[in-house]
């Protein structure tokens, strides 16, 4: 078969016009950004102040408790209101599957608590680690955190339409470090709405995994983004290697921008999958510490939240 000048030219023609026609139906990318932080009235204005439009609030006894009466459920809701901040998601870390007994039921019913307090709240999400059994080889830990899981939590997930979400954070409490764990937690869950997560680059970028990579692979079971950099040390990793003997960190994190994450590439597949949830800077940088006087933001706590606002300007549409 012969294509003539003007058939090819046509085709060519058909292509460019396609392309152009998907991305002119691209949905915006406009993310929430925010900040991951305890719950007080300051830290509140400040966000408001600053110009984020989103929070995740941690639930801890000191701020946001899941021992909250009606009452100051109301008040704390009357609060976010007038700020006009988005509550994106709560945070709860803690080991679902705590080795004692008894340890493990004072978590679970905490858990429950949590759970019925985002309910009450109407946040949707709630982050933290999958859970994890120390020892006992990774296979076999799944079949105990989806048992837990379905008895436990989903009964009131499927009440007020929540999601537990998993962040990559290496501890002895969690078995969703990496696209590893993903894969075969998501495989054992089935299509349930109730699990999904919650992902920070920075626990991945020390773990030599790529987190743009990791966006487009896990698009659509990410709900949740936590804004945070990784420092590698290479002097020292160079001497120490990966497992140091004396236990030397050869890492740290760091504000966004200031270690080593490539954040064009990371939002780049934000935007190319569709996210639009919230990004909370999460300040773990310890030139920015001490981090607080109470539950209230010191001053050079916010300074670190001030410097990543700026840095992060480039990258995310009218943050």
């Amino acid at each position: 078969m012969q294509v003539n000048r003007r058939q090819l030219i046509g085709g060519f023609g058909s292509a460019l016009a396609a392309a152009q026609a998907q991305r002119t139906q691209r949905t915006p990318w406009r993310p929430k950004l925010g900040i991951y932080c305890r719950y007080s009235p300051a830290n509140l204005e400040f966000a408001r102040k600053e110009g984020f439009t989103c929070v995740q609030i941690s639930v801890d006894r000191g701020g946001l408790s899941e021992t909250f009466t009606d009452e100051q459920i109301a008040a704390f809701k009357s609060e976010l209101q007038r700020s006009g901040l988005m509550l994106a998601a709560l945070g709860s870390p803690g080991n679902h599957l705590e080795p004692d007994p008894a340890a493990r039921a004072r978590f679970t019913a905490r858990y429950v608590k949590i759970l019925e307090l985002a309910g009450k709240l109407g946040v949707p999400y709630i982050g933290g680690s999958s859970g994890a059994i120390p020892g006992k080889p990774f296979a076999a830990q799944i079949p105990e955190i989806v048992r837990l899981y379905e008895e436990k939590y989903f009964p009131v997930c499927e009440k007020y339409k929540l999601r537990i979400l998993w962040e990559p954070h290496v501890n002895p409490g969690n078995i969703a470090t990496s696209p590893v764990g993903f894969s075969a937690l998501f495989k054992a869950f089935g299509d349930s709405p109730y699990v999904g997560l919650q992902l920070d680059p920075s626990h991945l970028v020390w773990q030599m995994i790529d987190p743009a990579e990791c966006v487009r692979e896990f698009a659509g079971k990410i709900f949740n983004l936590h804004l945070k950099d990784t420092e590698i040390l290479w002097p020292v990793l160079r001497r120490v290697g990966v497992q140091a003997l004396d236990g030397t960190r050869w890492w740290r994190f760091r504000i966004p921008g200031s270690g080593g994450l490539d954040w064009k590439a990371f939002f780049t597949a934000l935007a190319d999958t569709g996210y639009n949830g919230g990004m909370n800077i999460e300040n773990e940088d310890q030139f920015f510490y001490p981090n607080y006087d109470g539950t209230d933001f010191t001053e050079s706590f916010k300074n670190g939240f001030r410097a990543a606002h700026t840095y992060l300007k480039q990258y995310v549409p009218a943050a």
